[in-house]
């Protein structure tokens, strides 16, 4: 299939804007939104340079995203970037796999709805939050043995000792080695995502529609449902 110059220049406009922003929203800019949407040759053309760069191209609603591949870790993260992102130097596999437990159970609080939307709520404050983390290890503890924890791949009693080895801190520090330090490095990158909203003075967050929009569209949709479910051995 043949293209002309000008198609192949703005496909290449459109896949840079992404490169540079990670997202295209219609009212930020309408020309390369329209002639994604409205033109397939540019959009083709698109999606074939996200899928060479191990991404894909989705769309929800008015907004355009470019989404690493799991593999991409260029685009995306390695599981060494991701840990020196979120953990402190000396951190281990335990800190690591509790810093996504913590997410995990960060979205499980927001997006357990079953009406159109599975966003259940607006906000939720630090400390209900720790709290939340803290009961959910311990029942994972209690209901599963070593061996399943083994078979299923979830160490919960790993993590909860990596958790507990946290000091508590009630006068906000920042570090690391504290819970409170632990889980504001935490929100800090996934605001740096664009995925939630971190208000620091009054320990609050908020889901951002980037959240809103991947989880509806695509992490809970039917199509990744049964994935979803494998990885977290249902």
């Amino acid at each position: 299939m043949a293209y002309e110059l000008g198609e192949i220049r703005l496909s290449q406009q459109i896949f840079y804007y992404l490169l540079e922003h990670h997202e295209l929203q219609e009212e930020e800019e309408q020309r390369l939104f329209r002639a994604y949407t409205e033109e397939e040759q540019v959009q083709n053309l698109v999606k074939s340079q996200a899928e060479e760069a191990l991404s894909t191209m989705e769309r929800y609603g008015n907004t355009i995203y470019l989404i690493p591949k799991e593999e991409n870790v260029f685009l995306g993260f390695s599981k060494a970037k991701l840990k020196a992102e979120l953990c402190k130097s000396t951190g281990t596999d335990k800190d690591f796999y509790l810093s996504q437990f913590v997410i995990l159970t960060l979205l499980v609080e927001f997006f357990d709805g079953q009406g159109s939307s599975s966003k259940s709520r607006e906000y939720i404050r630090v400390g209900e939050l720790q709290n939340s983390i803290s009961e959910r290890l311990k029942e994972g503890v209690a209901n599963t043995t070593e061996e399943e924890e083994e078979h299923k791949g979830i160490a919960f009693r790993n993590m909860l000792e990596a958790y507990e080895a946290l000091k508590s801190d009630d006068k906000g520090s920042r570090a690391k080695t504290t819970k409170e330090g632990f889980l504001h490095t935490i929100f800090k990158f996934l605001e740096k995502q664009n995925l939630i909203d971190y208000v620091e003075e009054d320990e609050m967050i908020k889901t951002t529609r980037k959240l809103d929009n991947l989880m509806d569209w695509n992490l809970l949709n039917q199509n990744n449902f049964q994935r979803i479910r494998k990885v977290l051995g249902e």
